[in-house]
């Protein structure tokens, strides 16, 4: 029995360990050769608006979230178009209505960006 198992899986456990070995040497090898010595530039606030080591407990600009979810939008929207162009004219028209429903949700969403003002960055 343990003969089978070692016959049938000892090439992914083989695989697995390589992958594991690699993996550590890997991180060993950059936490040996990197330089430790970060300058201010490196620790200056950088797109997120505030600096880099404060309390993690602050409050973000409300501005943040809507950018955020701006971009989840469009990134659902591309994500799913590009299937369902291929495939439309296999699912007829039940998913074709599917898919307008789908961007109506995804317009509201656009909408509720715009009225929120998050296309106009001060």
């Amino acid at each position: 029995m343990i003969y089978n198992f070692l016959t049938e899986y000892l090439s992914i456990i083989l695989f697995l360990f390589i992958a594991l070995l690699l993996s550590i040497g890997f991180l060993l090898a950059n936490y040996l050769a990197s330089p430790s010595n970060p300058d201010p530039e490196k620790l200056s606030a950088y797109e997120c608006g505030f600096e880099a080591f404060e309390d993690s407990r602050l409050e973000f600009d409300v501005r943040f979230y809507l950018v955020a979810i701006l971009f989840i939008i469009f990134d659902l929207e591309i994500a799913f178009l590009f299937p369902w162009a291929i495939s439309l004219g296999n699912i007829g028209t039940l998913g074709f209505w599917s898919m307008m429903i789908f961007l109506g949700v995804l317009t509201i969403g656009f909408i509720y960006e715009w009225k929120k003002g998050a296309l106009e960055w001060e």
